[in-house]
Order: C-alpha cells, then sequence, then structure tokens
C-alpha cells in the first residue's frame, strides 16, 4: 500500500508506524515537501506519522481516527464496502431538504440509529437529508464545528461505515445526501496540521484565528488538501452535495479563488461519475456572484443559503428587533415581500446593524430560484440563541403553519430543521464536549458573558460542557402523536407533496413571481404562476383582495376558508393561510 504525506516542516526524516514497526519514507523527488513509501497495509491497521524523530501524530489524510484526533489513523479499504443502492440522481430544482444533526436526531446520537428513522423523512417527502458535520473532534458531544480531521467520520458517531451504510439507506429511499463540511477553520484542539505545513497563516486573521492558508506560501498544497477532502466525500462515500460552511471567511485574494477551482472539480466528477453533485454556500455577503456559473465570472457554487429571508420572516412573525434583525424588523412585511421576489433584502441597500451598504441585486430574468435555500429555522438561528428555543415555544400552531406556508411554497429551495415539522418543543442548545478543562471552561465563561451582555442571567444560559445541555436538546418523537403537533406535520406533509404535484411551485422563474402586502394588517399574498399562496399573521381576519376571475379553488388551507367572493375578496382566519388557483 502506498502512503504518502505533505509534511514540508519534516527536516530530516519522516517514518511510518504501522502496527507497532517504523518505516522510513523517502523525499519524492518530483514533489516538493511530499515524503512516500509502500508498506504491506491491511483494512484497519493503526498508522501515523513521526517526523525528526518526534511523535506520532495521525495522518492529516486519515480516513478514520478510532481514538479521536489525538490517537493514530486507521486504514480504510473503501473498495470493501458493497453498495446496494445507486444515487437516485436528483438536482436541487424540485429538492426539499432536511438539516439534521446526527447526535441529537435520536437519543443514541449515531448514524445507524439515525438511518433507522430515515422512512418517516421520506414519507414527509424530503429529497435530501442534510448532516451537519461529521468531521472528528476531542470528546463525544458538540455541533460538529470543530472538527479537525477534514477526511475522516467521527467515531462516536460510527465512523467510515456507519456513513456509507446511512448513505446507502437513503439512496434506498429515494432520497440524496448533503454533508455540511468546513474550510474556513478548524477546531480549537486537536489540530495537528501545523507541525506539518503552512496550512495556516498569519497573513490573515478570522474569528478563529490564524487563516487557512488559501493564497500565501504553500497555498497550492493545503487548497489540494481541502479540495482533495471535499471529492472523497463525494466518491467514496456517495454523498450527493455538500454544504460549504461560511464562505465569507474563506480568506482568499488569489485570482483563481478555492471556491472556483472546488466548483470546478466537483462539476467534473460529477460528470465523470454520470450523476449530480452540488454545492451550496453559506455566505453572508449578499453577493449573487457566488453563485453565478464561472463562465459568466461567477465563482460557480450552485446554491446559497438565503439568510435574508429568514430575517425577514423570523421578524414578521415574532417581532423581534435586536441585534441583526434591527433592518428586517422596521417594515417585515415588505422585508419578505422583497425577498420573496428579489431574493436578497440587501442588494445595495443600507445597513444599520453593519453601518454601511451592503449587498448586490439579483438578476431575476437570468437568475434560477433554485439557486438559493428558504428557511425558517436553522441550526444557527435556534442554537445560537441564548436558550437555544425554537419558534414553537413562542408562536401558536397557525403561525408556525404560515411559516412553514411560506417556505414551502415560496420560489426558493425549501429547507427544514429537523423536527421542525411537527412543532418540536425540545429546543436545540449549544453544547460542547472539550477535553481540555481550560478551553471548556474558557468557552462556559464566553458563552455566559455573551449573553449577560444581553440582559441573561449567567445561571439562565445552558453549560455547554454539562451532558444534560445535549441530552435536552434530543428530538422526542412521541410528540408527533398528539396535536397540536400531529396537525402541524400533516400540513407539512400536504404542503410537500402539492410542491411535488404542482409545476408552479418548483418554476425557476424569479421575476414570476408576484407579491402584495399590508404591512398594518399583517396579510401577504404571492402568485406563482395559476397559483395564489396567501398568509394572515394577525390575529384577526383579513380581507385580502385577490382581483381574481371567480375561478379560484382552494387547494390546502390551514383553516376552513371560502372561496374568493364575486368582488375577488378572500376572507382569510387570523393566523392562517391557504393555496389557491384559478388554473
Amino acid at each position: 500500500m502506498l502512503f504518502e504525506v505533505w509534511a514540508p516542516h519534516a527536516r530530516d526524516r519522516v517514518t511510518l508506524e504501522l502496527n507497532g514497526s517504523g518505516h522510513p519514507l523517502e523525499r519524492d523527488a518530483e514533489r516538493d515537501g511530499w515524503w512516500t513509501g509502500v508498506v504491506p497495509a491491511e483494512d484497519g491497521d493503526r498508522y501515523g506519522f513521526a517526523l525528526d524523530g518526534g511523535p506520532v501524530l495521525p495522518d492529516p489524510r486519515s480516513p478514520r481516527l478510532p481514538d479521536g484526533p489525538d490517537g493514530l489513523g486507521a486504514v480504510v479499504d473503501h473498495s470493501a464496502y458493497v453498495w446496494r443502492n445507486e444515487s437516485p440522481k436528483l438536482r436541487l430544482r424540485g429538492a426539499v431538504l432536511y438539516e439534521l444533526h446526527v447526535g441529537t436526531f435520536t437519543p443514541a446520537g449515531t448514524l445507524d440509529a439515525a438511518a433507522a428513522h430515515l422512512g418517516e423523512l421520506a414519507g414527509l417527502g424530503v429529497t435530501h437529508v442534510e448532516l451537519m458535520p461529521l468531521c472528528p473532534f476531542p470528546g463525544v458531544r458538540g455541533w460538529g464545528y470543530d472538527g479537525v480531521a477534514p477526511w475522516a467520520v467521527h467515531e462516536p458517531y460510527g465512523g467510515p461505515a456507519a456513513l456509507k451504510r446511512f448513505v446507502d439507506a437513503a439512496h434506498g429511499l429515494g432520497m440524496g445526501v448533503v454533508l455540511d463540511v468546513v474550510h474556513n477553520h478548524l477546531g480549537p484542539s486537536g489540530n495537528h496540521l501545523p507541525l506539518f505545513g503552512p496550512y495556516f497563516t498569519e497573513t490573515h486573521h478570522t474569528p478563529w484565528g490564524a487563516a487557512v492558508n488559501l493564497d500565501a506560501p504553500g497555498s497550492d498544497e493545503v487548497r489540494a488538501y481541502f479540495r482533495g477532502s471535499a471529492l472523497a466525500w463525494l466518491r467514496d462515500y456517495r454523498i450527493d452535495g455538500l454544504r460549504l460552511d461560511a464562505v465569507h471567511a474563506l480568506a482568499d485574494t488569489r485570482a483563481l479563488t478555492f471556491l472556483e477551482e472546488l466548483s470546478a472539480a466537483v462539476d467534473e466528477l460529477a460528470k465523470e461519475q454520470g450523476r449530480p453533485h452540488f454545492l451550496v454556500a453559506e455566505s453572508d455577503l449578499a453577493d449573487p456572484r457566488t453563485t453565478a456559473p464561472r463562465a459568466l465570472g461567477g465563482l460557480g457554487v450552485h446554491a446559497q443559503w438565503n439568510d435574508d429571508f429568514h430575517h425577514s420572516l423570523h421578524c414578521a412573525l415574532t417581532g423581534e428587533s435586536q441585534g441583526y434583525y434591527a433592518d428586517f424588523a422596521r417594515a417585515p412585511m415588505a422585508a419578505l415581500a422583497k425577498t420573496l421576489t428579489h431574493v436578497f433584502f440587501h442588494d445595495g441597500t443600507y445597513s444599520a446593524f453593519r453601518g454601511r451598504r451592503h449587498g448586490r441585486p439579483v438578476d431575476r430574468e437570468r437568475t434560477p430560484a433554485h439557486r438559493f435555500l428558504g428557511y425558517a429555522q436553522t441550526h444557527d438561528q435556534i442554537g445560537n440563541r441564548a436558550l437555544g428555543d425554537r419558534l414553537s415555544s413562542s408562536l401558536s400552531p397557525g403561525l408556525l403553519a404560515c411559516a412553514a406556508t411560506l417556505v414551502l411554497t415560496g420560489p426558493s429551495v425549501p429547507m427544514l430543521f429537523m423536527g421542525e415539522e411537527w412543532g418540536a418543543t425540545t429546543p436545540w442548545q449549544y453544547f460542547t464536549d472539550h477535553t481540555d478543562p481550560e478551553l471548556a471552561e474558557a468557552v462556559r465563561r464566553g458563552r455566559r458573558r455573551e449573553f449577560a451582555a444581553h440582559g441573561w442571567a449567567e445561571d439562565e444560559v445552558p453549560d455547554p460542557q454539562d451532558p444534560a445541555t445535549r441530552d435536552r436538546s434530543v428530538l422526542d418523537r412521541a410528540e408527533r402523536e398528539r396535536d397540536p403537533h400531529k396537525r402541524l406535520l400533516a400540513w407539512y406533509r400536504q404542503l410537500i407533496a402539492l410542491r411535488r404535484t404542482l409545476p408552479d411551485l418548483t418554476d425557476p422563474d424569479l421575476a414570476g413571481v408576484k407579491v402584495a402586502f399590508d404591512e398594518e394588517a399583517r396579510w401577504l399574498v404571492f402568485r406563482r404562476g395559476v397559483l395564489r399562496v396567501a398568509v394572515n399573521l394577525g390575529k384577526e381576519p383579513a380581507v385580502i383582495p385577490l382581483g381574481s376571475n371567480g375561478r379560484d379553488q382552494v387547494l390546502a388551507a390551514w383553516e376552513p376558508v371560502a372561496t374568493p367572493a364575486a368582488d375577488g375578496a378572500l376572507r382569510l382566519p387570523g393566523e392562517s393561510a391557504v393555496l389557491l388557483t384559478d388554473g
């Protein structure tokens, strides 16, 4: 078996330690900084590299870390797994994504336990399961964004074999799998990459410290490292797409950016394998160039999360106005209308939160709607609240139904956060399991200080390190069998079924979306083809002038709704939603 490692920081020698025996590696004459050697090895054999007689370190490209980031790696023979199902070859247009955290989706918190519930998601109508990060981190519990080994699968979740079983099971049910990956930083402990080479640079600084080296000396190999990791998920695990965490935090000044290189490589792999792959970016830039095709000067990422839609919807539903919600809270119905038709609320407009203009307009004539994901809740927007409280903790079932309606019938690709579909009352809180006592205490203090500045008492903020914080965040599926959860779940199923059967609901034409609203009365109606969708966020019934032709038919309604009157007026109960057709 060929063992190789990029270790330009090694001065004299690199030794492969395999099953307790040392094997010296040779410098690669054609690749600067690389050391290679061929040594017999089998699946499961433990190995690592020692640089210049130093401690044995895990391979930066290790596909498995059975003992965590500080232990030896293990050889994985990817060809040994016998795949039972082919990928369903699904594209983003027409998709319904479901964000899932393996560690809290079930009490067991493993990939195999999560796979046992995939049938429920298929029955709901989900097309893609989006897994939060799976890369190893010290400890057992965590969100996954502190991963330190971008080629491996967190062992407490089940390791590489369990991920393959999960993907295989999802494909067998006709669903794709999307994996959240983090290229903008590594976790604060267990990261051994700086010992091998210039994986980080002081040229740029990020909220996590020195930036990942994407443009300084040595960055060619660092780019290849993260690009290779991304392709390995798609190739070796048959993942269908990747969600790229916080791409705005990628410090990259090169003319050809890392994101362009990555999107080109993913497109090439998709062509080679004969099945679609896609990238979905999380970006704070409100810049349509992120998803514009490379041939048109864009970065070529296939879609991106649209937080502007979320913030508008959240303000319209809750009335909250703190922090970044302030820009949207001034006129939330108008903000919601703008994001439904023009995608970004900030498209060159002034942002009081930032103290400057922000964003760039989307070309609605040339940009398909499925370039953007719309959602009412995500792990970030719930978990980064002091108590990790979901919308269900403060909103009526009717308002939750309105939120579902706007997400699932709107022009963007809808995404749900696990448990949202039945209005789960379990919180989703910030939890960690740092094994370094000093780091654990620093995180605990930092979390409490952060929310104390917003008026929270320290003892009200959950301790991230307390195992009970994770346990509180585990879904309670028993809720689905009783109202109002049961009724809300049926509403989600109905809306997703309509999205699957009505072509207008997956029409990519952004320019064709027409919206009317009343800020004071808190109603909004939008049209997509022959369909009209109306929501009333107010407590009182609303009279909405549709100007209909008298042929409207009710396709779905949260509360009983009569067809519009002869004058074209729709009478919609408070905190309710309806979908109509005039075709």
